[in-house]
C-alpha cells in the first residue's frame, strides 16, 4: 500500500522535482490550478502548483528509499517530525484528485460553485437584480459574468458573495 508524504522543493522547482521522482519510480502528485499571468500587456492562463514549493510523494514498501527522495534534483527536504517523515492521510490526496477537471487542474472552491453558461443574478451593488451568464473565475477569485448592456455583451467582475445562481 502506498503512503503519501510531503516533500519541500526548491523555489519554482516543483515540476522538475516531480519529473526526477517519477524517473526514480516514485508515485508523485503535484496538484495544479490555472493562474492568470499578466506580463507586458499580455494575459495568459498557466498551470501553477496549488501548494508552491510542496509536492506529494507516494512511497510503497517496494520503493521506501528515503535518502533518494531527499537527494533528488529540485527537492529541498521531506517534511519530517524528528528524524522521520510524516505520512499524509490518503484522503487528502484523494479529495484533491476528486476536485480535478478534465485537464487535471484542481477546481478552486468558487469555481466549483457555477457551471460555464449558467444564469447568475447579482444580489448587491449597482447591478442588483440583474442577471447574466457565468463565464469563469478570475485570478483574484472573483466571478466573471457576461452581462448584456446596451446590446453588447460585457464582462463584469463581481465578488462571489454578491452573486447567486438563478433557479
Amino acid at each position: 500500500m502506498t503512503e503519501w508524504y510531503v516533500a519541500q522543493t526548491h523555489a519554482n522547482a516543483e515540476f522538475k522535482a516531480a519529473g526526477h521522482l517519477l524517473r526514480q519510480g516514485f508515485s508523485v502528485y503535484l496538484p495544479k490550478y490555472m493562474k492568470l499571468r499578466s506580463h507586458a500587456r499580455r494575459k495568459e492562463w498557466l498551470p501553477r502548483p496549488l501548494f508552491p514549493r510542496y509536492i506529494f510523494v507516494g512511497v510503497g514498501p517496494e520503493n521506501a528509499r528515503w535518502r533518494a527522495i531527499g537527494s533528488t534534483v529540485g527537492i529541498s527536504q521531506l517534511v519530517n517530525f524528528g528524524n522521520y517523515p510524516v505520512p499524509v492521510s490518503a484522503n487528502i490526496v484523494d479529495e484533491l484528485k476528486a476536485r480535478e477537471d478534465e485537464r487535471g487542474m484542481v477546481a478552486l472552491k468558487s469555481e466549483a460553485l457555477f457551471i460555464k453558461g449558467q444564469a447568475i443574478k447579482f444580489m448587491a451593488g449597482a447591478l442588483s437584480e440583474q442577471t447574466g451568464l457565468f463565464d469563469c473565475i478570475d485570478d483574484k477569485e472573483r466571478v466573471v459574468i457576461l452581462l448584456d448592456l446596451l446590446g453588447r455583451q460585457v464582462r463584469v467582475h463581481a465578488s462571489v458573495e454578491n452573486v447567486q445562481a438563478c433557479v
